[in-house]
Order: C-alpha cells, then structure tokens, then sequence
C-alpha cells in the first residue's frame, strides 16, 4: 500500500504467477479507495488459473488458484476455457462504439480498425458497461458474435478500464488503439477525460535533418551502412566518390555531410562547392580514414577539421602510423551533447599514431592506447560551421558496436544544430 500511494492509477499488462496477499490486497484497497486501474489484453485472464492451462498443465496436472477479486475488478473474467479458444484468427476488424457519450469514446468516430486478437466468449459482470465491442466472424474461428472490445467498471470507489486490444507492438500501434488506452488511463485515474479524440494521431514533427554520407578511395565493410538506419528523423544519401558528391552546389539540399572516404584529388569547382556548404554553417562529420583527406589543402584540414593523418614525412615529421585490431579503452574527456549519454568505451579498433591535432580543437575522447595519440575524437575549430572528427570505425566490430553507433547518430545531429 506504501508503495502506491503516490499514485492515481494502476496499468497492468500482466499475465503470471500471483503478486502474493499482501500485493494483491495492497492492489485491491488501491482501486476500492477511488484510484484507477487500466487492465490490458491478456491481463484480463491473470490471476484466473488459466494461464497455466498450457503445455505445463497437461504435463503435470498443476492449476494455480485464482485471486478471487481480479475478475470482479476487471468486470468480467472467463471461468473455463471457451469451446474456440479465447480468441480466432489474428486479423484487422472493426471496433464500434456502443456507449459514445461515455468520456473515453466522447468526441470520437463511431468505429475504428484494430488489428489483432479477438477475444471472445468472456463472461461479464451485469455492472459492467461495454463501451464498444467487434463482430468476431466465424469464418476466422470466431462466435458470430458481437464481442466486448472496451469495458468500464466500477470497484468500490474505483474506476477500471478494460481493453481487450493490446497483443503485441503492432497492434499497439494502432491509432484506435492509442487514442482509447490514453484516454482510458486518463478517465480511470480522475474520472474524466481532457485529452483530444485523436490524441494517436501521427503529427508532423521537424523536418527530418537531409545527410550525405561520402565514401571512396579506402576499402570498407558494408556493414558501415548501418549506422545510419533506424534514426527517427534521419534521411540520408551515398556518394560513392567526393567527385560525385561535390559536383553541384549541395547547401539547399542537406544539412550535414557524413565523410568516410580518402580522397586527394579534388577540381577547384568542386572545392568551391564543398567550401560554401562548410561556410554556410551546414555540418560536417569527418569519420576514420576522412582524417587523411585533402592533404595538400591546409584550409581543410587546419582551419575546418583541425586534424590530419600524415600520408608521408614532411617537414621533419615522420608519416602516420595505424595499427589494426587493438583493444582500446575509450573515455570522454568533457562534458558535451555528442557524449553525454555514450561513457567509457571499450572496443577493438584500428589505432592511429602521431596525427597532427590542432591545439585549438575541443577533444572529446580519449584513449591511452601506446599505438595511438591521446586524442580520439574532437570537435573542430571552423567558427562557421560544426565540425566533429571521430576516429573509432574501421570495421565491423566498430560499426555494430552500440557505443559507436550512438556516437555517430550524436555528431550527425549535434553538427546540424539539432
């Protein structure tokens, strides 16, 4: 009881062993004070016995007792199991509304299509109220029957709320569904309801952030492609080559550039475009071997990237070294937006060693490897534009590393202002 005190409602999408006396009592004096509760899909069949009624019970015979009160605060329960099973085929139908002046379906078209399991063939109390119920075809192993779909009831001073919806993500996702599992929640826990009927309603966000992830020049493993799939508001596009990529003015076309290639060689109309998309404040997110790119163009690689991985001795300075397949413990070195929920990492990885770094940049990692310089990833010192280098993501083992991936999704939006 102390332990939900604090609360106004109860949502259970439970079906398993039973909570114990003094939960399930704790629970009962909840909703019969006046709290509410929300009992989803198959939580209307826990507590019931009928649960065990699977593989477990035809081999040994076992039935767990049920809790005497679940179903009278849910409004209704199935004592044994029905003749078709507790539900047909899984499929879409239509849910229609029955009592829509309650406040749950107040406001709300007089039907909606879920797609899911039907529940069938449950046995009401006479105090429950079905708010909305679906035919249950039996062509697809239904009762031929209208079935309740929503219910309400009241439990002492509590408000329960009963959808029969719910199996499984998908059918989760269903604008029918959303709307009157919120609205629901919201009208058990106070008794009425101030949500919008089409409170599911998929709604226009921000205009997903346009990036163009550059490769070529260097071998690489296809699995890099992944990085940028699953990112809600991320829609991305490939240029095989910098040639390709930088062969027409790009500012009005992405916000970000994503380089993965190696790349020397670059026509002045090309540099020309590649510059006003820096200068234009778009974002630049410079991934592994980029670090080598352009080495006879200080602007790039001193004033934007502020880094560089030498391809050959100069000036006194020996050439770069890489080592492959180090094990590397990688550590933020401050506190910003592109690592603030990454950590330490701990990964195997290509190594680099004795890159130039600008010491005007903001280090963001950092790693004390022997094969590889201190500095593993930092922000660039261009004012015009944000820049970010990483330096983890040769392969694989990098590429599907968790840590990794979230590290790149952080730059691409952190270096377009998101």
């Amino acid at each position: 009881s102390e332990t939900l005190s604090p609360y106004d409602v109860l949502v259970i999408d439970y079906c398993g062993p039973r909570w114990g006396e003094a939960t399930e009592k704790a629970v009962e004096s909840f909703v019969r004070s006046g709290k509410g509760m929300v009992v989803v899909h198959g939580a209307s069949y826990g507590f019931s016995g009928l649960e065990v009624l699977g593989d477990r019970h035809a081999a040994t015979g076992i039935r767990e007792d049920p809790w005497p009160a679940w179903g009278r605060m849910v409004g209704g329960r199935w004592t044994s199991p029905p003749a078709k099973g507790f539900h047909g085929q899984r499929r879409s139908f239509r849910v229609r509304a029955v009592r829509s002046e309650h406040p749950i379906l107040r406001g709300m078209s007089d039907s909606f299509i879920a797609t899911d399991e039907l529940y069938h063939a449950m046995e009401f109390l006479p105090t429950t109220q079905v708010l909305a119920v679906a035919f249950d075809d039996p062509i697809m192993g239904g009762t031929g029957k209208d079935e309740p779909i929503l219910c309400v009831n009241q439990y002492g001073s509590g408000r329960v709320f009963y959808t029969a919806l719910g199996h499984e993500v998908p059918a989760m996702s269903e604008p029918g569904f959303v709307n009157t599992f919120v609205r629901g929640t919201e009208w058990a826990a106070t008794g009425k309801v101030t949500l919008p009927p089409d409170v599911g309603k998929t709604r226009a966000g921000p205009a997903p952030l346009r990036a163009l992830v550059v490769t070529g020049g260097h071998d690489y493993e296809t699995s890099f492609y992944t990085i940028f799939e699953g990112h809600a508001g991320l829609r991305w596009d490939h240029a095989p080559s910098n040639t390709e990529a930088f062969k027409s003015d790009i500012r009005q076309k992405y916000d970000t550039l994503v380089l993965y290639d190696l790349s020397q060689e670059l026509d002045e109309k090309r540099r020309g475009n590649l510059r006003a998309f820096v200068e234009a404040g778009k974002g630049v997110v410079v991934l592994h071997h980029a670090i080598a790119d352009y080495q006879d163009w200080p602007w790039w690689y001193r004033e934007v990237v502020g880094g560089r991985y030498l391809l050959k001795p100069e000036g006194g300075v020996p050439a770069s070294t890489y080592k492959h397949d180090e094990e590397m413990f990688v550590r933020p070195a401050m506190k910003h937006p592109i690592t603030a929920d990454i950590g330490p990492i701990h990964i195997l990885d290509e190594t680099y060693k004795g890159k130039w770094v600008s010491p005007e940049v903001k280090v963001l990692l950092t790693t004390d490897n022997p094969t590889n310089d201190e500095a593993m990833a930092w922000i660039g010192p261009y004012q015009k534009s944000r820049v970010v280098y990483i330096q983890l993501g040769h392969d694989s083992a990098a590429h599907r590393h968790p840590a990794y991936r979230a590290l790149v999704r952080n730059a691409i939006f952190w270096s377009a202002g998101r």
